[in-house]
């Protein structure tokens, strides 16, 4: 089949060709957002699932929801070592330039931009990787105090009382929370709390693994009663069959039932290999329609371009230590195992191995579904294990 018209799209925050079982959850949003720009109570919304649901896909097309509402949008992703002042600064500058430019919000949007210079000035010192370019000059007293957690909050006040002059709403998008220091989440989730209290339109619609309930919780009490945490996980049969076939139809193809069978097998619902196999499958098959033959052929090639890339690249961040962790836990299955049966396999003691765990948890590899129970972020993940470290080595 003409590989030019492939119609599957695997790949990190690409959109999938049809978003299959995603609209409950993207209508959840819209009425949350639309309620709190008409000035009525609504929870901000974090996605938690593991990698490869689709999370940062259905967060950019919630986002594209929000713009065609006339919702002003902030979209940033927090990576490893990079502090969220310097990650929301510049974001934020662009939404209150663009609020500056209407007339019923323009002084009210040129005051939180005067806040922002004061913000920026007073923690540059603090998070030096702050960098932002400064259109006004600091209203002395407003978000410039140097403390993260206050100063936010003036800030945000400022922002959504601008945002509703104009009647919009601001609203957050944030990837990848589970990255935010626990004191920025603080600060954040406090500011949130703040607007809300002050009934102004900002809410956050972030995305994250599943142990950030956790630490947000950790963070402040009162988070579980500011969010709601929707869990996004595998499609359903029905939904798997409908983001592989519709595509293919569309381009005048077919899958055979005991294909999409196959492949939903294979890949356990989950959004992101059912791109990968989809592709592999379609440039297996001779066509029109698409075999199971074609799906074992394709299966043995999807497999490989995992290893080389969506695996491969988590795998190489990891320290022997934490590889053979991860390797004991392979082991033993999916998941989730008990941190005693997996110092077990390793022949040391649970206690020597809290470091590593920890360590695996900060680099999102594993989470904690309840006390002393350890499981794999990356679906999949204990099958490759046993691919990339075959044998006993591991256990010496």
């Amino acid at each position: 089949m003409d590989p030019i018209r492939n119609p599957y799209a695997p790949g990190a925050g690409a959109p999938p060709p049809e978003m299959a079982g995603r609209n409950e959850i993207r209508e959840r949003v819209r009425i949350a957002l639309a309620r709190i720009r008409a000035g009525r109570s609504a929870k901000s919304v974090i996605l938690i699932g593991l990698r490869g649901v689709g999370k940062t896909v259905l967060l950019d097309r919630m986002r594209d929801d929000a713009e065609a509402a006339g919702i002003q949008t902030i979209r940033i992703e927090a990576p490893e070592n990079r502090s969220l002042p310097a990650m929301l600064a510049p974001q934020l500058r662009l939404a209150l330039l663009r609020l500056s430019r209407l007339e019923n919000a323009k002084e009210l949007a040129q005051r939180a931009l005067r806040g922002l210079a004061g913000f920026v000035k007073a923690l540059k010192i603090r998070y030096a990787d702050i960098e932002v370019g400064i259109d006004f000059d600091p209203e002395p007293g407003l978000a410039d105090n140097g403390d993260l957690e206050h100063d936010l909050q003036a800030l945000f006040e400022a922002a959504g009382a601008a945002a509703k002059s104009a009647g919009t709403a601001l609203a957050l998008f944030i990837d990848e929370m589970q990255y935010v220091a626990e004191d920025e989440l603080a600060a954040l989730i406090t500011a949130l709390h703040r607007t809300m209290q002050h009934n102004l339109p900002v809410v956050l619609v972030g995305a994250g693994l599943p142990q950030l309930p956790g630490r947000m919780g950790s963070a402040k009490s009162y988070a579980e009663r500011l969010f709601d945490f929707p869990l996004i996980g595998p499609l359903n049969p029905d939904d798997a069959r409908e983001a592989l076939a519709k595509p293919a139809l569309a381009e005048g193809a077919s899958f055979e039932d005991a294909a999409l069978a196959r492949i939903q097998r294979e890949t356990e619902g989950y959004p992101y290999f059912l791109q990968e196999w989809g592709r592999h499958a379609w440039d297996c098959a001779v066509g029109p329609d698409i075999r199971v033959g074609d799906v074992d052929q394709a299966s043995r090639s999807a497999i490989a371009a995992l290893d080389e890339s969506f695996f491969r690249v988590r795998f190489d961040r990891l320290t022997p230590g934490e590889r053979n962790y991860l390797r004991a836990m392979a082991e033993l299955g999916p998941g989730p195992h008990q941190s005693g049966e997996i110092a077990s396999q390793l022949g040391r003691r649970v206690t020597s191995l809290g470091p590593t765990r920890d360590k695996l948890i900060a680099k999102g590899m594993i989470w904690s579904p309840n006390h002393g129970a350890t499981a794999f972020t990356v679906p999949l993940f204990d099958q490759f294990m046993r691919r990339i470290m075959p044998g006993d080595d591991w256990k010496r």
